[in-house]
């Protein structure tokens, strides 16, 4: 049995705690956060039974009976706040973005070499069955010309935004912003599939210097990618994968990827719906639990070096588009 603290309360912890309940292997055992949170905190652990509530992280840091911390506060914390469970021997799992930089990104993944730690991001579709099956189909497609995903949904708090009261996910001083929100699922959904690209190409819409909206643009060496991510605006999901041979289409999300459709050149399309219902982030939580109950620090550690390109993927694109983060 492992025991978790949660850091944070945020609309994020309610998912994670509904997926780790039904992995016996891990064990909610104290959520951290602020006192002016403290009804919000007494829900999550009535809720969920999570015996205790802390407003202390040096307290929590030195607790032996802490094997692991869940980081789902705002994006800037997470490289703090990860670096100090590293040192003091717990293992992580960071909420996605990973961090605000790849220099922060490598650090964290070195840390947790150096201290035989796992250092985990929580990027749901990496773990899906339906999307390793994709992996699997890929090829029936034939050489790849062109991949199309868009993932867009109309903020809750954009509306806010736009009257001046900016919260944390349109705060450039947080690390905010659709491509660190959104398009950071479709980045890793291409690279998953394919691998680093040659080039990156981020064309936003900007508004009081954070990115609300932009089309990203991946070129490999056969074929173009082209992701959007938006919080300003609304449309269908999508994703599109076509090759000489045929294509895979989805109207999923892609951190959810609940199912998608293989048609071949010639044959009937099929389709397929392997997630087998259970919460998105169900498979990513049980291969955490599987690669530190088993000591699989290669496995670990060879995802970091996915998280490390896709890093260096958000960095390019942010720069581009004149995004600063403090």
């Amino acid at each position: 049995m492992m025991k978790i603290a949660i850091l944070g309360s945020g609309s994020i912890v309610p998912d994670f705690l509904e997926a780790v309940s039904d992995i016996p292997e891990l064990e909610p055992a104290v959520i951290l956060g602020r006192e002016k949170s403290r009804e919000k905190l007494e829900r999550l652990a009535q809720k969920y039974s999570i015996r205790r509530i802390s407003y202390d992280y040096d307290e929590l840091l030195v607790d032996p009976q802490v094997d692991a911390v869940y980081v789902a506060m705002p994006n800037n914390l997470h490289y703090e706040y990860a670096k100090r469970a590293l040192e003091h021997g717990k293992h992580v799992i960071q909420e996605k973005p990973f961090t605000s930089t790849l220099a922060e990104a490598q650090e964290l993944v070195a840390l947790a070499k150096e201290r035989h730690r796992v250092i985990f991001e929580a990027i749901s579709n990496q773990y899906l069955p339906n999307y390793q099956k994709t992996k699997e189909l890929i090829g029936t497609l034939g050489d790849i010309r062109l991949v199309q995903i868009n993932f867009s949904q109309y903020s809750s708090r954009y509306d806010r935004f736009r009257a001046g009261i900016v919260l944390p996910v349109f705060d450039p001083k947080q690390s905010g912003g659709a491509l660190m929100d959104l398009n950071v699922y479709n980045i890793y959904f291409v690279t998953g599939l394919f691998g680093k690209p040659k080039e990156v190409h981020y064309y936003a819409n900007i508004q009081k210097g954070i990115d609300t909206s932009g089309v990203l643009v991946m070129i490999y060496p056969a074929f173009l990618c082209v992701c959007t991510g938006a919080k300003d605006c609304r449309s269908p999901f999508s994703i599109t994968i076509q090759g000489e041979q045929g294509c895979i289409t989805s109207s999923e999300a892609t951190n959810q990827y609940a199912g998608f459709c293989l048609a071949v050149n010639g044959e009937e399309p099929q389709e397929y719906a392997l997630n087998e219902g259970r919460h998105r982030m169900y498979y990513e939580m049980r291969t955490f639990a599987d690669m530190v109950l088993a000591g699989d620090f290669e496995q670990a550690w060879a995802r970091n070096e996915h998280t490390l390109m896709v890093m260096e993927i958000l960095e390019t694109a942010r720069r581009q588009a004149g995004i600063e983060f403090s």
